[in-house]
Order: structure tokens, then sequence, then C-alpha cells
């Protein structure tokens, strides 16, 4: 492996695992982490590391040829609820720092692109249960327009000029090593700290609020997974669903509960609410899961034991 990866959006929830799971496999030398930020400890003693701005076209390019990149993992975005806060922000950047990265591989100084979707590209009118592969995609907010669209310009560069680009769906994610980062499920992340802390949580979505969720580690096994596909198993250019397990606030609640009696819940919801109720309750990935051989290792009881025993030491004096 001569050239290097790129990953733009380092320091972020999925970012910060990811580039420290890549120079696990390929060595530091071969990572190039890059954020218009710096990020934890551990993941700038990971990788090479460059602060970047994702759309400015030129620095992007500047770091792609001085380290001679092949693969860049594009992870920058701004997320749901603070797109919400900022919509042209958040557009600006989800949408021409994907733009800059295609241009980049249609014009051949990169080979492989991976570019995040997520399950906010479905809407209300989406059926909720086990949601299809293809279906009615009518997203409601700024994250889930810029993905929707996203994924249409990753299939059109894929099929006009053949870039090999790949995409999941990635469902809300559970980690202990980065705070949450403005994103709709997030309350499953804080509902852990707040336990340990306080012994209580007064939770944003209302009681009965199913949603898909994955821990950390399940996401980036996927991501690594998909790029080491042959290229002709990758029959979805737009995005892969995936999943791994679905609940609601009071589920995790019941599962804390095994390990901190003591902890209760209250619900005060807020717009997030309106955000959570236009997404799917459950996914059918099992295209993922043909094509590429995806499989999820974690459920709710390992998530929770995980979380719990990770954070336990920050809040024990």
């Amino acid at each position: 492996m001569k050239s290097r990866i790129l990953i733009i959006g380092a320091c972020g929830q999925i970012g910060t695992e990811l580039t420290m799971a890549l120079s696990k496999r390929f060595g530091k030398d071969k990572i190039v982490a890059s954020d218009i930020r710096e990020g934890n400890e551990m993941m700038m003693k990971s990788a090479h590391f460059e602060l970047l701005d994702a759309t400015d076209l030129e620095a992007v390019e500047d770091i792609v040829f001085r380290y001679k990149v092949d693969t860049v993992y594009l992870m920058a975005a701004m997320l749901s609820a603070i797109a919400e806060r900022f919509p042209a922000k958040a557009w600006d950047l989800n949408m021409n720092s994907l733009f800059h990265i295609l241009n980049l591989a249609k014009d051949k100084k990169v080979k492989k692109v991976f570019w995040p979707s997520s399950i906010a590209v479905f809407g209300e009118t989406t059926p909720a249960q086990n949601t299809p592969q293809t279906t009615v995609m009518e997203p409601s907010t700024v994250y889930g327009i810029s993905k929707q669209t996203g994924e249409r310009w990753c299939e059109y560069y894929h099929t006009k000029y053949g870039v090999d680009v790949r995409s999941i769906r990635y469902p809300g994610l559970i980690s202990y090593t980065t705070e949450p980062g403005g994103g709709t499920t997030d309350y499953a992340v804080d509902i852990y700290h707040r336990a340990l802390k306080h012994g209580q949580y007064r939770c944003f979505l209302k009681e009965g609020t199913v949603l898909p969720m994955m821990y950390m580690d399940d996401a980036i096994k996927a991501t690594i997974a998909i790029m080491d596909a042959p290229i002709d198993a990758i029959k979805i250019r737009s995005s892969y669903n995936l999943a791994a397990v679905s609940y609601a606030p009071e589920d995790v609640t019941t599962s804390i509960q095994k390990h901190i009696p003591e902890f209760e819940i209250t619900y005060e919801p807020d717009f997030r609410q309106s955000i959570a109720d236009t997404w799917p309750q459950s996914i059918d990935d099992s295209e993922a899961r043909n094509d590429w051989g995806w499989s999820h290792s974690f459920g709710l009881e390992e998530i929770t034991k995980t979380m719990l025993d990770n954070l336990r030491d920050r809040y024990t004096e």
C-alpha cells in the first residue's frame, strides 16, 4: 500500500474511531486525518493530522496531492439537530464537501470514496417498520434532504463517470469515546453519562419513540467491510440500508436499571421529537447482508454493559 487514506471530518463521532481503526490496520504512516479542529489525544496520535475546511477545494486537493491519497472517507457533516438551526451552513458543508471529493474521483485524482448517508433520508411517508432498501424518501429536515441529494449524486457519478463511491445509511450510533455531535439520536449516548453522573436523565424524546440504533464498533466494522468488498459486490451506489437493533428510551432505561437500579428517567420532548417522528423504527438491511456480508454483533444489553463499563471511571471519585 504505497498511497494513503484521507479521513475528512476525523474528529467527529464516527471519524475519531474510524481513524484509530484504520491506523491500527494499516499503520499510522498510511493515514491522514483532517478536520477543522483538532481531535482527542488518541486520535491525534493515530495519524498524520491536517487542519482542513472540507468546503475548501484547493486545500483538499493540496492534501490529496501532498500525501498521495488514493482513498477518501468523507465523514464531515453537520448533523440533524444543529443543521435545523443553521440550514444554509449545513447545506454548504454537507453538499459542497461531497462535490469536491466526487469531482476529484471523476478526474482520477483519487480511486475510491466512502460517503456516509443516514436514516434521515426517510420521511413520514416512508414505511416505518422494516423500511425497505428502495422506498418512498421524502425527508423533511435539512440534514435528510442533503443526504438524500448526496445519494443521488453518488449514484450519478458512478453511473456517468465510473466513480467507485460506496455508502451506507447509518442508524443512530452509540459510543463512549466521543461526545454526542448534535444528532437526534444523541439521547442514546447521553443517557449513559447522566445515569452514572446524576442517576437520572431528562429525555428530549418521548416514551415509545423507537429508532434504529447501532454500537459504534459495528458501524466501523461495516464501514471498513464495504470498502474492502470487491467492486463487483457493490450493487447499490446510492447508499445501503444498515441495521442492528431498534429500541425506545424506556428500553434503554430498563437495561441501565439492571446495573444501576436507582436510575430514573423523565420525558420533556423538544423540537427533536418532530424529527424522530419522521424516521423509521426498524430497517431492512438484507441487501447489505447479502451483497457484502454485513452482520452486527452488539444488541442492547451488550451496548449498555460496554457503555457503563467504559464510562464508569469518569464519574467515580
